[in-house]
């Protein structure tokens, strides 16, 4: 049985933070109800297409079930109190405010469920100077200092290529201080009311350039760290054919299996006498041949050191294609059952491999409460 097969999560997210925790929630055995507005959420008309409805939403909302309701309408609370009552978990990601005007606060849910953990994610939490502020991940990386940090060569921020404060700052923590405070429930009782702010938790991506800051008043804005570019044993290398090579060979003994493969000078090895000369000279060394000649050099050897794949590569290997995690399917009802987005969830507490399809808009509608007669 799934360690979470019990769990009832009431979801009433969109987009992206708030319905990839709960997607993780549910594949590990939770009940999660997905409270959509009337039509659904934008992201079921969205492209791609699966079938008939968004892949995106497809992927985050695999194996859920929906209930429809417009929750400005007069009663609508009334109608979820049942679902209230009978949840563990209720996940919102509306801005500091919009759920006490819908009368589905945390101070209403838990007179409702005195055991409920009431998790809130937002932008900038519950309170400060910037709560009531709209924004998204680049917002959020950009007002915690991230894109600063990520400057191309031009010396302009880039955008990054995924929302990292969505998912690292955003969806892991709630699932992670979900389960802390189910545990505390468990024991006590008593719910708790989770603030979980993206900006708060993008600060630990940052812990090497704030350590620097903080020792020696030296606030980094680029790729001059040990870690960030600024070494040649942590470095992107370009081949002759135009690919690069990521080298990560930071200990002593993968940094000489790595010179020696690439034939790096003597005079070189030693990155700390004149890191910029190392650094030239492996650049050199890694551009005299294409990338395939690389791989195969490297093959075999313990250098920490191998092509840069594309995203299509990197699914088509057989290490992650072996280890199953794209075993798991989506059921978009037209047959093709593509692979459904892999979670964070070990495989020992997961069920068996199989095709799930996204709820079906209001297909859970019947665990609401009826409408009073006067207003059927």
């Amino acid at each position: 049985m799934p360690p979470l097969a019990d769990l009832r999560v009431l979801d009433f997210t969109t987009l992206l933070p708030g319905p990839f925790a709960t997607l993780i929630l549910a594949e590990a055995g939770a009940e999660v109800i997905k409270v959509e507005r009337p039509g659904g959420e934008d992201m079921r008309a969205g492209r791609p297409r699966a079938g008939d409805q968004g892949l995106l939403f497809a992927m985050l909302n695999r194996g859920k079930k929906s209930v429809e309701i417009d929750l400005k309408a007069p009663g609508a609370a009334a109608r979820l109190a049942p679902l209230i009552e009978s949840a563990d978990v209720l996940v919102e990601q509306f801005r500091p405010g919009v759920m006490a005007r819908l009368g589905l606060d945390w101070e209403n849910a838990r007179r409702v469920n005195p055991r409920l953990v009431y998790c809130s994610i937002t932008g900038y939490g519950q309170d400060g100077p910037m709560a009531a502020v709209a924004g998204h991940d680049l917002n959020y990386c950009a007002d915690t200092g991230f894109l600063s940090l990520t400057k191309g060569a031009d010396g302009s921020p880039n955008v990054p290529q995924t929302q990292i404060a969505d998912i690292g700052a955003g969806s892991y923590p709630a699932v992670m201080n979900v389960m802390f405070a189910l545990w505390a429930a468990r024991r006590t009782g008593r719910g708790a009311h989770l603030d979980i702010a993206m900006c708060d938790n993008m600060f630990p991506f940052m812990w090497a350039p704030m350590a620097l800051g903080r020792a020696s008043g030296r606030w980094t804005e680029g790729s001059d760290m040990y870690l960030t570019g600024g070494s040649a044993r942590y470095q992107l290398y370009r081949a002759r054919d135009g690919r690069y090579i990521a080298c990560g060979a930071l200990e002593q003994k993968f940094w000489d299996e790595f010179c020696d493969c690439i034939g790096l000078e003597e005079s070189l090895r030693d990155d700390a006498r004149d890191p910029q000369a190392t650094l030239a000279g492996a650049a050199e060394r890694i551009a005299l041949r294409d990338s395939g000649d690389w791989r195969r050099r490297f093959a075999g050897r313990d250098v920490c050191a191998g092509v840069v794949r594309g995203l299509e590569e990197a699914l088509a290997d057989p290490q992650f294609a072996g280890r199953g995690l794209f075993a798991h399917r989506l059921d978009d009802g037209g047959g093709a059952a593509p692979p459904a987005l892999s979670v964070p969830v070990a495989a020992a507490l997961r069920g068996p491999p199989g095709a799930a399809a996204a709820p079906a808009l209001g297909g859970a509608n019947s665990l609401l409460a009826p409408l009073p007669a006067a207003e059927r």
